[in-house]
């Protein structure tokens, strides 16, 4: 099974794939950690476009995986191999108040995550941006492919799971 995972920050991405991945037993990634380079000394830092797309090709290979994140022009791939693609909206009060309570955590080393700043902060409660919404290449003039009919059969609304966990 092959499942990508898109929204908004603090939609619940990272928690569904997760979830998901224990109830399947089937490997999660995030795009955020084949997209920047997290060892790097500072926040913000992209890996070089050979080498993102190597991991990502490796990851693809995989005859499972569930994939979180909301890249377009570079994962035209994981939309077309995907056997399910999961749209997570969230109101604004649930995601801002998931991305203060993950940023608080991780400052505070409750919680593993990326070295967000302030301002990354500030950047990620005031929604989703246009890199996370679906968009036509043809008006938005990037060589990015056009995103999947959100109306087709391979796409669908939590929930896959059931129970707690």
């Amino acid at each position: 099974m092959k499942i990508h995972i898109i929204g908004g920050p603090g939609s619940g991405k990272t928690f569904l794939a997760g979830k998901l991945s224990r109830q399947f037993g089937i490997p999660h990634y995030d795009l955020d950690d084949i997209m920047w380079d997290n060892s790097s000394g500072s926040y913000g830092t992209k890996r070089n476009p050979e080498e993102r797309d190597e991991l990502l090709s490796k990851v693809l290979e995989n005859d499972d995986w569930i994939i979180e994140g909301v890249y377009y022009s570079w994962c035209g791939r994981c939309f077309e191999d995907a056997d399910r693609i999961i749209l997570l909206e969230v109101p604004r009060r649930t995601y801002r108040s998931r991305i203060i309570r993950r940023f608080l955590r991780r400052k505070l080393h409750l919680e593993k995550g990326k070295k967000e700043t302030l301002r990354s902060l500030s950047a990620s409660s005031n929604g989703p941006t246009n890199s996370s919404r679906p968009t036509s290449s043809k008006s938005s003039g990037s060589s990015a492919p056009t995103p999947p009919n959100w109306r087709n059969s391979r796409c669908m609304y939590p929930p896959l799971v059931s129970g707690k966990g």
